[in-house]
């Protein structure tokens, strides 16, 4: 049965209308995964030889700080890892056991890229540290121990996959915990450092991550097993109704009434708070950049990129999912006399007024000095006078249906890829840091912000002209923007 399984996946792999660009991005993905595949390698290799430069055990070094390695990890699977699922409604009326459907979409979380990719940190630091004369069973078992814990982090992300705000709770907890370290107020690594240690040096420790796993297996599958019924677990929740008129919008006419959708889409579905959420997170992207911590980043050109990123977290979270956002409604909306300027207008006006409010919430930034908040500006003005188009075109090739009920995927869908919105989304980042580059070089840095300014100010000129070109686009991808909302899964 799992042979019939694999065959179907294949099946609405090969079958789906963005073939092409589910193909173009497997092989750029693919490069990806060789990359962190190399990263990943060489860590394993040196987090056994850094610290023997240093006289510190590899083994007591690696075991003080796991809990960040297994804390992010989890993390970045709330934040990243979508759970793989089956079009399961229409095999529940065929002869197949639910327990087979369940095992085979547990199954296919076992072999995700974000479980496997451990395996290239952990394999070689293992053989390192047989090699260098460490007990060969001791490795294996706190071998077993690590990835146990590991994919107990797999399971728990699909058990609390339903659950709203859980990034930034653990992203808070483990900024907190880094923090009181780093500050020597308490240290979380004397409290955990010993279970690992002990996973490594007795014979029995690393039982305790198994048999949890086991038992949060168990617990997965009877979870998702009871609720496979066609009219129980696969219905949706229903809340108690809210009326929110929004009246004072009806004076902006049908660009009034595009924004009261749209108010009330970000404030009730768990998909568009993520974003919100997010975009605020974008805020304090400037921290890497302006206070010195990162050489790297502590030179003008790298400035204004923050720049862009401070001001337009909303823009690019939001922006590049115009009209994803609309889809499970889309095909009614193309049967109603709606204009598509109007459409337009408003998800440009609500970026517009979103990336106003982020830059002056990012004031903060003049602790730092009036050079970086007007960068801050400067990289507002460039995303509402150029960047709030771009991100508008680029929708019009992003034919990616939205889950509004799921908080995955807010940093972006691979669906949502393919060269138009690639080429698109170039000088949305590139093209500013280069005119900088080019004033800055001429002259000096102001007549870099300035020439910067002058562009997205040009581009906020020509919107009535830009907006007809991205309209007749918009147009033209009606059709087929409709047919790929329609496919699901």
């Amino acid at each position: 049965m799992f042979k019939r399984f694999i065959y179907l996946e294949w099946k609405a792999f090969t079958r789906s209308a963005s073939f092409g660009t589910n193909l173009a991005v497997k092989i750029l993905m693919g490069f990806i995964a060789v990359y962190f595949m190399l990263v990943f390698l060489a860590l394993g290799v040196l987090a056994f030889y850094i610290p023997k430069k240093m006289d510190l055990d590899p083994i007591l070094t690696v075991n003080k700080f796991m809990i960040y390695y297994i804390l992010a990890d989890l993390i970045i699977r709330f934040m990243l890892q979508k759970i793989p699922v089956m079009n399961i409604r229409p095999l529940l009326i065929f002869p197949i056991k639910k327990s087979t459907i369940v095992h085979f979409s547990l199954g296919k979380t076992i072999l995700s890229f974000f479980n496997l990719i451990h395996g290239f940190f952990l394999i070689p630091f293992s053989i390192v540290l047989i090699v260098e004369g460490y007990d060969a069973v001791s490795v294996l078992l706190w071998f077993t121990g690590l990835f146990s814990l590991l994919y107990i982090n797999n399971f728990l992300n699909i058990i609390l996959s339903n659950k709203d705000n859980l990034f930034p709770v653990f992203l808070g907890i483990v900024a907190v915990l880094a923090g009181l370290q780093y500050y020597g107020l308490f240290n979380i690594t004397d409290y955990t450092a010993p279970f690992f240690e002990a996973i490594f040096s007795s014979y029995w420790a690393f039982t305790i991550p198994v048999l949890v796993l086991v038992v949060l297996y168990y617990v997965t599958f009877q979870y998702f097993k009871s609720d496979l019924y066609l009219d129980a677990g696969l219905t949706g929740k229903h809340d108690v109704a809210k009326t929110e008129e929004l009246t004072w919008l009806n004076q902006f006419g049908t660009i009034g009434t595009f924004l009261k959708n749209d108010i009330k889409l970000i404030k009730r579905n768990k998909r568009s708070k993520t974003t919100v959420g997010l975009s605020v997170m974008f805020l304090f992207y400037g921290l890497l950049f302006f206070t010195n911590g990162i050489e790297a980043y502590n030179n003008p050109i790298m400035h204004i990129f923050a720049g862009i990123f401070v001001s337009g977290g909303f823009l690019i979270t939001f922006g590049q999912f115009v009209p994803s956002w609309d889809s499970a409604y889309y095909q009614l909306m193309m049967t109603q006399n709606i204009p598509y300027k109007g459409y337009l207008s408003s998800k440009w006006w609500l970026m517009v007024i979103a990336t106003i409010v982020s830059t002056t919430i990012a004031s903060f930034y003049l602790y730092f000095g009036l050079q970086v908040y007007l960068t801050i500006v400067v990289g507002a003005i460039y995303n509402i006078g150029v960047n709030s188009h771009l991100v508008l075109l680029g929708g019009a090739y992003t034919k990616t249906p939205i889950d509004l009920s799921s908080g995955k995927g807010a940093f972006g869908d691979k669906k949502a890829f393919n060269m138009k919105t690639m080429l698109i989304s170039i000088p949305q980042l590139v093209l500013p840091v280069l005119l900088y580059w080019i004033g800055s070089t001429l002259a000096n840095a102001n007549v870099g912000l300035a020439l910067v300014a002058s562009v997205g100010v040009l581009g906020f000129a020509l919107k009535d002209k830009a907006f007809s070109l991205i309209e007749k686009i918009y147009k033209s991808e009606k059709y087929a923007t409709i047919a790929a909302y329609k496919q699901k899964g």
